[in-house]
């Protein structure tokens, strides 16, 4: 005789038969009619951002797909020449940091890129918006997107957007079972879900969206920080820059104040505090977490 899930147990499904999105179909009405009779109070949506990017009009003509990554680019974070091409990891105008600035050709149209939408965070609060109100239910919603990660092989999707509930469980000041207190422990629960929500939905499969059911104490009000609260600030990314370009800004850097000095001597000392500065931040560690 089989057993009963636990009551606690977490299930992720899919949504099948979600028709091909175009620029201006209305996505949350697509979506509602999908979810009519499946939604749950508590529900988590993950929704694949391409879709959104599409009902958004974010599908650009594109001859040069380095010329649409460029123009998404805020800051290069770190480039490799290789024999198919260049690998650039940017920083994009939103502030998420991933390979070619999420610029992305497959399963669109002949000679055009799908762009992210503009504001990841608002248009997932609009689509949580509207989906509560049609299906009667507080539901969460995660636009997601694959990255890859640093020391690490192979990609996973993570949440570029979220609204309607809680994006990180900040466990700090709680204490473990060996009554240890916690410091700085912040699970990414919307990063998480992302991830585990892709393994139903898959690359290739013309499934976008994902429910998952059993999490709801993770969800919220609409007014609770989107994804943007997943990004970390510069002031405590201790992998801001590549190594090389670390080690060029340090060049930069010193060959500029040898200069200002106009003596060989300022310019040699400069040049080599620059070096040793841009070689210095190439080195650094992550901070050990719990």
């Amino acid at each position: 005789m089989r057993r009963a899930l636990p009551a606690d147990a977490v299930t992720i499904f899919a949504i099948d038969g979600l028709p091909e999105i175009h620029p201006g179909d209305d996505l949350a009405g697509v979506l509602g009619e999908a979810l009519d009779g499946i939604a749950e109070a508590g529900d988590i949506l993950v929704i694949t951002s391409k879709i959104v990017s599409k009902a958004e009009g974010r599908i650009v003509e594109a001859a040069d797909r380095e010329d649409a990554i460029t123009a998404e680019t805020r800051r290069v974070v770190a480039s490799r020449r290789h024999p198919g091409g260049i690998t650039r990891i940017v920083e994009t105008r939103t502030g998420l940091v991933m390979a070619a600035a999420g610029v992305d050709a497959s399963n669109v149209p002949d000679g055009t890129v799908a762009l992210l939408p503009l504001d990841p965070d608002a248009s997932a609060l609009a689509l949580a918006t509207a989906l509560r109100a049609r299906l009667g239910v507080d539901l969460g919603v995660i636009l997601s997107d694959t990255f890859g990660r640093p020391w690490r092989d192979g990609q996973t999707d993570v949440a570029i957007g979220a609204a309607g509930l809680h994006v990180v469980d900040d466990l700090r000041g709680s204490t473990d079972t060996q009554g240890r207190v916690l410091e700085v422990t912040v699970p990414a629960i919307a990063d998480e879900l992302a991830g585990a929500a892709d393994l139903v939905k898959g690359k290739a499969a013309g499934r976008p969206v994902a429910v998952v059911r059993g999490l709801g104490r993770f969800v919220t009000g609409l007014d609770a920080p989107g994804a943007s609260r997943l990004i970390r600030s510069a002031e405590l990314d201790m992998f801001r820059l590549g190594s090389d370009e670390a080690d060029r800004q340090g060049y930069e850097r010193g060959r500029t104040e040898g200069r200002a000095e106009g003596q060989a001597e300022a310019y040699d000392e400069g040049y080599a505090a620059g070096f040793a500065e841009g070689s210095a931040e190439s080195e650094q560690t992550d901070p050990v977490e719990d």
